[in-house]
């Protein structure tokens, strides 16, 4: 069986491109059902972030199984397969597995060391339990991601002070309105990513701050963690009258439509009045054409890239102490993935033995007569047990540690022929 990546990121796609194959939470199960109904797929799991989505697959037929992934984004975005396969990566096997564990680490995001994308690892692999979706190679492999994950977090500093794309967001905004302890800043939105925008524009500044979200419990209820904070809260309902008297505006809803474009701002806009726009929601919240109203200046994602930039030359060294935790996770893994291949001849090998100890077993006991068998019969077979464990233990561990796969296959060819094992059919993870 081989594992592959299909996907795109931060570093293969615009953002524009980024948000036609963004899969939202609520379709993910649609997804996962159709690409586990195709017929070179035998496991699947979706990882869909705004900077990113991948899809990880199971596979006998790796170039079918690619075909497949493909040819299902293509559908799903609209975009023609001679565009798509612009922006698209593609790893396999041992390569898939080191960026996997990257990923779970923060060494693949746009933040570098960013901590928000394990909890987004660990919701793909619960969506794919839930979905029936993993056997037990992509659930080995996520579990090892996430583990990994949390060691780079815990044994490297990675982790301390790491920006996220909301700091990065309102570092930007401090960048761009020099005065912004004294703006009106409105947040569209009220989720995670919402939680740490308020975080940040309260550390340094005290400007008033309106958080509106689609119901108004969960906007209240983020404001109440920020006691301290001036915020009104209230729904979307009210975004257009909210924006119109903001001087920042902050989105991060879930919408998969722009809910700001040029045909409802345009009305609200007044003459003199700038009004500065952060879009950190993929698909985007906002529509490009807004910036071409001149009060406008609209910022999305990938206009963090210079602010992320400022950072990331001191934590070089740290995603490189990160990189060694990673390595022995994925060699464990590949260790634990090699011994697969083993199993089917262990299996005929320890079949073939006990069997053997079976029959001669029921001899010497039909030998030492009824009433003495019966007595010692426990003591004689853990005896027999004992002693098949003992040969049988050094082959078998042998075989599993054997990391040159052209020794392995000829290692088994040897087991076969010398015990004249029975062939292995249907071995699934060969």
């Amino acid at each position: 069986m081989n594992i592959a990546v299909i996907g795109l990121s931060h570093r293969t796609a615009p953002v524009q491109i980024r948000e036609k194959l963004s899969i939202p939470s609520a379709q993910t199960g649609d997804a996962i059902a159709h690409l586990t109904h195709c017929p070179h797929i035998d496991e699947v799991s979706i990882l869909s972030t705004c900077n990113r989505l991948e899809i990880h697959i199971v596979t006998e037929e790796t170039e079918q199984g690619i075909r497949e992934v493909t040819q299902f984004l293509s559908e799903h975005s609209g975009l023609p397969l001679a565009e798509l396969r612009q922006h698209l990566f593609i790893l396999l096997h041992q390569d898939a597995v080191n960026h996997l564990m990257r990923v779970a680490a923060g060494l693949d995001s746009l933040v570098l060391g960013e901590g928000q994308i394990l909890a987004q690892v660990k919701h793909a692999h619960q969506l794919a339990q839930q979905h029936k979706s993993i056997g037990r190679v992509l659930d080995r492999l996520l579990k090892q991601a996430l583990t990994a994950g949390k060691r780079v977090r815990s044994e490297t500093s990675i982790g301390t002070g790491a920006v996220s794309i909301s700091s990065a967001a309102v570092e930007l905004a401090r960048m761009k309105v020099p005065h912004l302890d004294s703006c009106h800043v409105s947040i569209l939105g009220a989720g995670k990513m919402a939680r740490l925008l308020v975080q940040h524009l309260i550390a340094k500044d005290s400007c008033r701050i309106t958080l509106l979200n689609r119901t108004l419990d969960r906007a209240t209820e983020l404001a109440q963690q920020f006691p301290e904070a001036n915020i009104c809260t209230g729904t979307l309902d009210r975004m257009l009258e909210t924006v119109q008297v903001s001087d920042v505006v902050f989105t991060c809803t879930s919408a998969t439509e722009p809910i700001l474009h040029r045909e409802n701002l345009e009305p609200l806009l007044q003459s003199s009045r700038p009004l500065m726009i952060f879009d950190i929601s993929v698909p985007l919240n906002v529509h490009a054409n807004v910036n071409e109203l001149d009060q406008v200046h609209a910022f999305n994602v990938d206009d963090l890239k210079a602010v992320v930039a400022q950072n990331q030359a001191s934590r070089r060294r740290m995603a490189m102490e990160a990189q060694l935790l990673l390595d022995e996770e994925v060699e464990t893994f590949m260790d634990w993935w090699r011994s697969l291949d083993t199993v089917g001849t262990i299996s005929s090998l320890r079949n073939k033995v006990e069997s053997i100890r079976e029959q001669e077993l029921e001899k010497a006991l039909s030998r030492l007569g009824s009433e003495f068998a019966e007595k010692h019969q426990e003591v004689i077979e853990a005896l027999t047990r004992g002693i098949v464990n003992k040969i049988l233990h050094d082959p078998m561990v042998q075989l599993r540690a054997q990391r040159d796969i052209e020794a392995r296959k000829r290692a088994m060819q040897t087991l076969h022929m010398l015990f004249d094992l029975e062939p292995v059919s249907n071995q699934k993870y060969s």
